[in-house]
């Protein structure tokens, strides 16, 4: 299981930008920067960066900020707006630092479960190894109980007249999602598919524990304590001082 820069690209950020507005992005800078206990000159990284939304706000308020990222084409878009930004081509399974260098790492709005349980696990404990001592990760995810219990088979985004439909196959003995989805815009189709593995939260807890981080805290899509109700959950774990 796992995805390559073709499920993202030009066609995902067409539809997704007009959700991803300056006050969503501004409102998560702000909650990342909070959890993470940044300051100016913190050394961060933003982990499958995407178009830089998120990073280019983290290095306007003053953090030493390094996006990697497997798309060429966000990697483009970002760079163009975060000239304070180290921008980097590279693979989240393949690390290219081997010392502990950043104050916060950041893996935000599910960029985390492409991948098999062991290279999944493997990730994390890469994120770990270039953590700084009481280096912390957010990990931003969909809050599976809640995403099961409200999941529909299909759904549709819409931008004038192109439209992005998602087909939902969900696999319970391995808890894999499963997204087929079909891109038709400007008279042309495309279809895709990719897998996520979700987790229950205290089954990711368990997983950031055996990484190696010391402290692991679950919150909401706010930075409040995680209720059933919540459609998004934040992981925050601390590595060892």
């Amino acid at each position: 299981m796992s995805v390559g820069p073709e499920v993202f690209g030009e066609d995902y950020l067409y539809f997704y930008e007009t959700w991803l507005t300056d006050e969503v992005s501004d409102r998560q800078a702000e909650l990342i920067w909070r959890l993470l206990e940044l300051h100016e000159g913190s050394h961060v990284l933003d982990l499958a960066c995407g178009y830089g939304r998120i990073a280019n706000r983290l290095a306007a308020r003053g953090a030493r900020v390094t996006g990697l990222d497997a798309d060429a084409y966000f990697l483009e878009r970002a760079r163009a707006g975060g000239p304070d930004v180290e921008y980097r081509l590279g693979d989240m399974r393949e690390l290219p630092w081997a010392e502990p260098r950043f104050d916060g790492v950041v893996l935000w709005f599910t960029a985390f479960g492409y991948f098999d349980d062991a290279t999944n696990a493997s990730v994390l404990r890469g994120i770990k190894r270039v953590l700084r001592g009481g280096g912390r990760l957010v990990l931003d995810i969909n809050h599976m109980p809640r995403l099961l219990a409200t999941l529909h088979p299909q759904q549709f985004f819409r931008r004038d007249s192109d439209v992005a439909l998602d087909e939902y196959e969900w696999h319970p003995e391995t808890s894999v999602l499963t997204t087929r989805r079909t891109y038709i815009r400007g008279g042309a189709i495309r279809e895709i598919s990719y897998d996520v593995r979700l987790y229950m939260p205290a089954e990711l807890r368990a997983l950031l524990l055996q990484a190696g981080f010391a402290e692991v805290e679950l919150l909401g899509p706010t930075g409040e304590p995680l209720t059933a109700e919540d459609r998004r959950l934040t992981a925050v774990a601390r590595a060892p001082s």
